[in-house]
């Protein structure tokens, strides 16, 4: 029986994500009790709760998932984690080709498994964005509570494509000044940061 029910998930989105459709909510589901399954095993996120999952990890994805452009074709998810932002972002904007970086094996190996179970053609890199090819660019690359935000952005800054953006999933104080911030929902300090480099 799965965590929650998808109208369950639903209701949770709604600040987010005010019509989620059935078909993504299906696959929130499993990714919901994917994330719960492992995260008893290995350490994927200090959220356990389901409901602050679905309100923090989704909703927050999916709402930055809504401010992406249309004409968006790649993006590069830098220190994915447990795949947030970047595997709601797949699942909500499938015309998005996403990859998914991450260094650490066990989670790394929890995003191939999340993708081969969602379906989709999401790719993992199970290793350092600094150590991707040096032409690999993306059209926007997105943040979200990586250790060091300080001494990822240049980092970041160097994998977007002309004309790209960079996405950040933070907190007014990890800001830059340039871009524009749109505060989160149910949140008192996050934002969701844009920025279109020049």
């Amino acid at each position: 029986m799965p965590a929650l029910s998808e109208s369950e998930i639903a209701d949770l989105l709604i600040p987010y994500l005010p019509d989620a459709p059935a078909g993504l909510l299906s696959q929130l589901s499993i990714y919901l009790d994917l994330l719960l399954k492992w995260n008893a095993r290995t350490n994927l996120t200090a959220i356990r709760d389901s409901q602050e999952i679905v309100r923090r990890h989704f909703g927050e994805s999916l709402f930055a998932a809504r401010h992406l452009d249309s004409d968006t074709l790649t993006l590069l998810d830098f220190g994915s984690g447990a795949g947030f932002p970047g595997l709601p972002i797949a699942l909500f904007r499938p015309d998005i080709r996403v990859t998914l970086a991450e260094s650490q094996n066990k989670k790394a190996t929890f995003l191939r498994e999340a993708v081969r179970t969602l379906n989709l053609g999401t790719e993992v890199w199970p290793g350092r964005v600094e150590s991707m090819p040096a032409d690999r660019r993306f059209h926007t690359v997105a943040l979200r509570a990586v250790d060091n935000m300080e001494a990822a952005l240049p980092f970041a800054q160097a994998r977007i494509a002309s004309g790209g953006r960079l996405v950040l999933l933070t907190t007014g104080t990890h800001t830059p000044a340039k871009g524009q911030a749109i505060p989160l929902p149910n949140s008192t300090a996050g934002i969701l940061y844009v920025e279109t480099p020049s």
